[in-house]
């Protein structure tokens, strides 16, 4: 079972990931998108980091639905409404309890995916970040280090794709050949998630 203390270290782990991983976040944004993604998530899991650090909600989804609720006021750009909606989301889903199973968070994370799906209206292919997630879901059925390696082959599997929604899909075809940002920064997150339970 999962409690408010595995949340945290999940959201501290992808805090620290996105810290390391920022400019290479934005690296891969510069040629298709406005070379801020990683600046502003580093900016959103900081003061994620920050929030928890000073409050300490008792229960996984109230951890989740306070990162969220911080990602959407820190986060400039479509980033901090997607992330943020995709962590409220799965912390709404989750509930009240104190713990919940492998399985409660899958079903609930679902949830967050399919809202973050109704509010960039991307489909898997489009080249976003739906691209790393929808294959997490799906594989943490497994373990958390299947839904790791699924959403680390969704990043890379936008690369030859071209991208049909977000800043980048006004270049065309010239997005061929770059990896969405948003995939890759969904892949740390999913990541830090299996960080979190040491696999």
């Amino acid at each position: 079972m999962l409690d408010a203390e595995f949340f945290r270290r999940w959201m501290t782990a992808a805090a620290a990931s996105v810290d390391r991983e920022a400019a290479q976040l934005t690296a891969l944004d510069s040629p298709i998108g406005d070379a801020d993604h990683g600046s502003n998530l580093k900016r959103g899991f900081t003061a994620v980091r920050e929030v928890l650090e000073k409050e300490a909600p008792g229960t996984p989804g109230a951890v989740l639905t306070l990162a969220g609720r911080q990602l959407i006021s820190t986060v400039g750009g479509a980033s901090g409404p997607l992330y943020g909606t995709l962590l409220r989301r799965t912390g709404k889903a989750l509930g009240d309890g104190p713990e919940v199973s492998a399985e409660q968070l899958a079903e609930a994370l679902r949830t967050g995916v399919e809202a973050v799906r109704a509010l960039g209206g991307a489909a898997p292919g489009d080249k976003t970040m739906i691209d790393a997630l929808v294959p997490a879901v799906d594989a943490l059925g497994d373990s958390f280090a299947a839904a790791r390696s699924a959403a680390q082959a969704g990043a890379v599997a936008t690369v030859p794709l071209r991208a049909r929604k977000g800043r980048a899909s006004y270049l065309g075809e010239r997005s061929i050949g770059h990896q969405d940002p948003g995939a890759a920064s969904s892949a740390l997150l999913i990541s830090a998630l299996a960080e979190a339970a040491g696999e």
